[in-house]
């Protein structure tokens, strides 16, 4: 585990195994934690990195620069930081807008991009009842409330543990004020649908069955003009936690052979 000093922020960033680089960035309000599964996986044939954004997990909590493009630049400057040219990226959630961003803007840097249950390219959605009510109870520091509403969302009792939810409604309160108002904000404003068709990069989408995301995320990949898809019966939005084996071999088979095409072409 280590640290880099990146933009002015101070970012943890952990390198495992051996072979060709993929860097796993996580999702909002979240950390290394909900790649690790999967993480623990993929070291066995490959170079994994993981990060943790500025405001989140062991990163520093800074003033600001807390958007999807901030986010995009410190990725940036970490592969520089590792004297990696090219990288396969896969992120999660916002993690997915971020790579949206690589791809679009950046695409010389990407070998192959991995989005799994990214956020809709043309952003989040206005404020709701739902998500003020969240805020105000994370504020407060009212982890029974925050728990309530995990709990509530369980989907998988078999990985989505007691522990589990304490862990992740631990992060939600530790991260920094200008993640949780920032990030949220960046993601809403995001409009980068019009734009997919330019995203030429070998893309391979992962979104879960029972995710509220799925419909977006279809809707996104019929604009991709280089992409797969799998989608996963038995996972919600935390793909990697529900199905960390069927996410690893969905991106194995990616990494090492790339787009399918079909027979006799």
């Amino acid at each position: 585990m280590s640290h880099a000093t990146l933009n002015g922020a101070r970012i943890w960033f952990e390198v495992r195994g051996r072979g060709a680089p993929v860097l796993l960035h996580h999702g909002y309000t979240a950390s290394r934690v909900n790649w690790m599964p999967v993480a623990e996986r993929l070291e066995r044939s490959f170079q994994v990195i993981l990060m943790e954004c500025r405001g989140t997990g062991e990163s520093e909590h800074t003033p600001g620069g807390y958007s999807l493009e901030q986010y995009t630049s410190d990725v940036l400057a970490l592969l520089d930081h590792l004297g990696l040219s090219r990288v396969t990226f896969a992120g999660h959630s916002m993690g997915g807008g971020i790579g949206y961003l690589l791809g679009l803007d950046h695409a010389e840097r990407l070998d192959k991009l991995v989005l799994m249950a990214p956020i809709p390219a043309n952003g989040t959605g206005p404020p709701t009842e739902d998500g003020a009510a969240r805020a105000a109870e994370r504020r407060s520091g009212n982890r029974a409330a925050l728990l309530a509403r995990y709990r509530a969302e369980r989907f998988r009792e078999d990985v989505e543990t007691d522990a589990w939810f304490e862990s992740r409604v631990d992060h939600v309160l530790g991260v920094s004020d200008g993640h949780y108002e920032g990030g949220a904000d960046s993601m809403r404003a995001l409009r980068l649908k019009d734009r997919l068709g330019e995203l030429e990069t070998p893309t391979l989408m992962i979104a879960g069955a029972a995710d509220g995301l799925l419909r977006p995320n279809l809707s996104d990949y019929r604009r991709l003009p280089n992409a797969t898809l799998e989608v996963l019966s038995r996972a919600g939005h935390e793909v990697a936690i529900h199905e960390p084996e069927r996410v690893a071999s969905a991106m194995n088979g990616f990494l090492v052979h790339g787009l399918p095409r079909p027979l006799g072409r």
